[in-house]
């Protein structure tokens, strides 16, 4: 594919003149558009500038040294530069066509079984893994949380004594929400794995099944989520009942720290989402949150 190389320029983007036309698909981090991009009316790939300058290298990295091992179920990546000079580090993927990021719970349940088939992966192999993503690990949530006077807090921390979240560590895809998951016509894709760590088991699935978010929206029923856990369960050799008690306290806390953040955003006046959406997403993170205390506590 050397072919698509010759179409980005020095400074990290397309070459116009070399391509048929573009259009923009998302807004990176930095600012930076991810785009598709055409060489006539029937072929197109998708072109990624580094998004998100702490990532440097990493998008990569995985796909050289971690999806190798894993089934056919990210896109593939044709061509790429990784440079000192953020500008000029980018990517070029296949283009997988309309992607339809809904909340299916057959989807879901088919993605809880292929990660349990990644979680399973030795990672002891993996030279370089990181250790940390895009949020802070429970453990520095729950210091954080720790000495707030909130009454499910309360609740909460006695069900803490002998937990231990980092007992296994896992593959973790580390940003594994719904818009990161998408039906290719019969087959289920995973998505943009730049953010792959080390970590819980729990960490995947709560991004998956609970983690509220502002552009897609969703509600998990009680009975769902239950039949999730233990589809991971089977999956991945694991005896349900004390699994999902852990994942509901770690499910709860990771509820409370989000909230506290989308909190902080319905107050700041940001930009970036608007106050309806944010509202859904409290909302959304509120009911989580009383499932699992309703799941813990009987």
């Amino acid at each position: 594919m050397d072919h698509l190389k010759k179409l980005v320029l020095q400074n990290g983007r397309l070459n116009s003149e070399k391509i048929y036309k573009s259009e923009s698909l998302y807004q990176g981090m930095n600012g930076k558009f991810v785009e598709r991009f055409y060489l006539s009316e029937t072929e197109s790939y998708i072109f990624k500038p580094l998004t998100n300058n702490g990532q440097l290298g990493k998008e990569v990295w995985v796909y050289e040294q971690v999806l190798p091992a894993l089934p056919d179920i990210y896109p593939k990546l044709l061509g790429y530069s990784v440079a000192e000079e953020l500008d000029e580090n980018w990517m070029i993927f296949e283009d997988l066509g309309s992607l339809h990021h809904g909340f299916q719970e057959d989807i879901i349940l088919e993605v809880i079984r292929l990660m349990a088939g990644w979680h399973a992966i030795p990672v002891d192999g993996i030279v370089g893994l990181p250790l940390t993503g895009l949020k802070p690990k429970i453990e520095e949530i729950i210091l954080e949380l720790t000495g707030k006077k909130q009454a499910v807090l309360e609740k909460i921390s006695p069900l803490l004594d002998g937990v231990d979240f980092s007992k296994k560590l896992v593959l973790s895809h580390g940003d594994l929400h719904i818009g990161n998951v998408a039906m290719v016509g019969e087959k289920v894709m995973v998505l943009d794995w730049e953010h792959t760590h080390l970590n819980t088991p729990y960490w995947d699935l709560y991004h998956l099944l609970d983690l509220s978010h502002p552009i897609y929206p969703r509600r998990v029923t009680s009975q769902f989520r239950e039949c999730a856990l233990k589809t991971y369960c089977e999956h991945a050799g694991l005896e349900a009942d004390p699994f999902l008690k852990e994942y509901y306290l770690f499910s709860a806390l990771f509820s409370i720290w989000m909230l506290m953040l989308i909190q902080s955003d319905l107050g700041s006046g940001q930009k970036k989402w608007q106050r309806e959406q944010l509202e859904v997403q409290r909302g959304e993170t509120v009911a989580t949150l009383r499932d699992c205390m309703r799941a813990l506590l009987g």
